[in-house]
C-alpha cells in the first residue's frame, strides 16, 4: 500500500472580495496491486453459452434423472404400503364395554345421604375409572307383596326422583352412565314373586319411564326368570329403538347355572351384557379355565361380564377368602369382556364391614394418631392405632391397585377387546395372553395355591423376557423388572400381569 496526494490543479482562487483561497491537500491509499473487479458474464453471454450442445444435454439428462428418482420414491412407497400388514378393524364397542362398571346396591350403606350421597362420592368413583354406575334396586315394594310394587316410584329412604335426576346431570358430565336395578321384589324370597310374568307389564312401563328420564340402562336380577317367559321380546324390544344417541343397555345377572346354561341364557335373552358370576373361585384353575374358554368361544365379548360379588354373592373379600383380593382383581379386570365390581371391592371389604369405613378411614386414622400421641402408655390403645394404621395402609394399597388396572385396562387395546389365549392351568394355577394386532401383548399368571408355581408357557411369539405391569409380588416381581417368560415362578396365593411389544 502507498499513500497518493492529490492535489487541485488551480490551488489558488480569487474571491470576488480579492481575498485569495488556497485549496487543501487530500490524502488517499491506493492498494499496489488492486486489480480488476469480476463481475460475472453478462446476461447475453450466459444465453449464448447455455445454447450450446453440451450444456442442453445436461440439462436433458438431470431432467430425467429427477424424474426417474421421483418416480421411483412413489413406486416404493406405493409397495410399502401394499406390503405393509394392515390394522385390524376396531370391533364395535358401546360404552359398558369401555372399562369397568361399579355395582352400589344399597345407597344408603354406600352413603348415608342415599342418591345424594352417591352423587357427592362421583369424583371418588370417577379416579376409579369406572365406565358406569348399577344402582339399586332403588324402587317402591314391600318384600313379597306385589301389590305394592311401584316400579317408577323411588322409594323415600333412599331419596327422591329429582336427586336422581341430579345424579344423573352430574355422572354424565363426568362420563359416567348411570343403569337402574328394577328386579322387582328385591328384598322377598323370589326375585320375581314366582310369577315374572305377572310384572311383565309394569317392567316394560318403566323401562320406558326411565329410560326417557335419561337412565341409561336398566338391570335385571335373576334373569332366568323374566326371558322365559312370552313378554321377554316386548321387554327386550325397547332398548332396540334408537334415537341417534348412545345405546341405552339391557343387562342382566343370573347365579347358579353351569356355563353350558348361562352360554344357552345369554343366546335366548340376547342381553347386552350377562354377569354370570362365572368362574366360581371354588373350582379348580383347570375348571376355571374351561369355564372362560366355553363363555367366550361361544360369544362375542362384548357381552360377557365377569362380576364375583353382589347383592346375592357377598363382596368380592368375603367370596375369596382364600387368596388376597388382589389376585381376583386382576382377574377379573384381564378377562375378555367387562368387569363388575361391588362397591367396597376396590379396597377389600369383607361381610359385616360397612361401606362408610372407606370414607372414615382416613379422618379415623388422623384422630387415632393425635390421640396415640396423647395416651402413648396405653399398650391396648397403642396395639389399636398400630391395627388401624396397618389396615388403612393395606386398603390403600389395594385401592391403587384396582386404580392401576382399571387405567391399563381402559386404554389397552389388548385388553379391551383382545384376543384371548389359554397357556397354561392346573388345579391351582392359570395363565392366559390377551393380544390385539400389532399392539402391546399382555400375560396374565395367577397362582392361589398354597406352594410355588413354575409355569412353562409356549406360544409363537412369546419373548424369553416380558415387563412386569402390575404384580402382588413386589418383593420378586417388581413393576418394572424384566422376568424369564418361558419358565415363569409365581410365589403361593400371587399374580402378575406381564406386557411385551409386538414382534412384527
Amino acid at each position: 500500500m502507498k499513500d497518493v496526494e492529490l492535489k487541485e490543479v488551480d490551488q489558488e482562487k480569487q474571491l470576488m472580495t480579492g481575498q485569495t483561497q488556497i485549496n487543501g491537500c487530500v490524502k488517499v491509499t491506493v492498494p499496489e496491486n488492486a486489480g480488476v473487479k469480476y463481475t460475472g458474464l453478462s446476461k447475453d453471454e450466459l444465453i449464448k453459452i447455455a445454447s450450446t450442445a453440451g450444456w442442453v444435454r445436461t440439462r436433458w439428462v438431470l431432467l430425467v434423472l429427477f424424474w426417474f428418482g421421483w418416480i421411483g420414491m412413489l413406486a416404493g412407497a406405493i409397495v410399502i404400503i401394499v406390503q405393509a400388514p394392515r390394522c385390524k378393524p376396531i370391533p364395535e364397542m358401546n360404552w359398558w364395554n369401555e372399562g369397568p362398571l361399579y355395582q352400589i346396591s344399597d345407597v344408603n350403606e354406600f352413603s348415608e345421604n342415599g342418591l345424594k350421597g352417591v352423587e357427592e362420592k362421583l369424583d371418588y368413583i370417577n379416579q376409579m375409572k369406572v365406565k358406569g354406575l348399577v344402582l339399586g334396586p332403588i324402587h317402591t315394594v314391600q318384600a313379597d307383596q306385589s301389590s305394592t310394587l311401584e316400579l317408577t316410584s323411588i322409594n323415600p329412604e333412599f331419596g327422591s326422583e329429582s336427586q336422581l335426576i341430579s345424579l344423573l346431570d352430574r355422572a354424565h358430565r363426568k362420563g359416567i352412565s348411570i343403569v337402574l336395578d328394577l328386579t322387582p321384589n328385591y328384598e322377598g324370597v323370589s326375585a320375581w314373586f314366582n310369577n315374572a310374568a305377572s310384572v311383565a307389564e309394569r317392567l316394560k312401563e318403566a323401562c320406558v319411564y326411565w329410560l326417557n328420564k335419561g337412565v341409561d340402562g336398566i338391570f335385571l336380577s335373576h334373569l332366568n326368570d323374566i326371558a322365559n317367559t312370552e313378554a321377554w321380546p316386548s321387554v327386550q324390544g325397547i332398548f332396540n329403538k334408537t334415537d341417534g344417541t348412545k345405546k341405552r343397555a339391557l343387562m342382566g345377572s343370573v347365579t347358579g347355572l353351569s356355563a353350558d346354561d348361562a352360554s344357552h341364557l345369554l343366546n335366548q335373552s340376547s342381553v347386552d351384557l350377562l354377569l354370570t358370576g362365572l368362574p366360581d373361585p371354588a373350582e379348580p384353575g383347570i375348571r376355571q379355565a374351561q369355564v372362560i374358554q366355553i363363555l367366550y368361544a361361544d360369544h362375542l365379548q362384548t357381552s360377557l361380564g365377569w362380576s364375583l360379588s353382589g347383592r346375592t354373592l357377598g363382596s368380592l373379600a368375603s367370596r375369596t377368602p382364600a387368596a388376597p383380593i388382589r389376585l381376583y382383581q386382576m382377574l377379573l379386570f384381564t378377562l375378555p369382556g367387562t368387569p363388575v365390581f361391588s362397591a367396597g371391592d376396590e379396597v377389600g371389604l369383607k361381610a359385616g364391614e360397612k361401606l362408610e369405613a372407606m370414607w372414615d378411614l382416613e379422618s379415623q386414622a388422623d384422630d387415632d394418631n393425635a390421640t396415640a400421641k396423647v395416651h402413648f402408655h396405653s399398650h391396648i390403645f397403642t396395639l389399636l392405632y398400630i391395627y388401624i394404621y396397618i389396615t388403612l395402609e393395606e386398603r390403600t394399597a389395594v385401592c391403587d391397585f384396582f386404580k392401576a388396572l382399571s387405567d391399563l385396562k381402559g386404554k389397552e387395546r389388548s385388553l379391551l377387546h383382545g384376543e384371548y389365549i389359554s397357556l397354561h392351568s392346573s388345579p391351582t394355577s392359570l395363565a392366559f395372553l390377551r393380544l390385539w394386532d400389532q399392539s402391546e401383548r399382555f400375560l396374565v399368571a395367577l397362582n392361589w395355591g398354597n406352594d410355588s408355581v413354575t409355569m412353562t408357557l409356549t406360544y409363537s411369539d412369546l419373548p424369553a423376557e416380558a415387563r412386569v405391569r402390575a404384580s402382588t409380588d413386589t418383593e420378586n416381581l417388581a413393576v418394572d423388572s424384566k422376568v424369564s417368560v418361558e419358565k415363569l415362578e409365581l410365589g403361593p396365593k400371587q399374580a402378575v400381569l406381564l406386557s411385551y411389544a409386538f414382534p412384527g
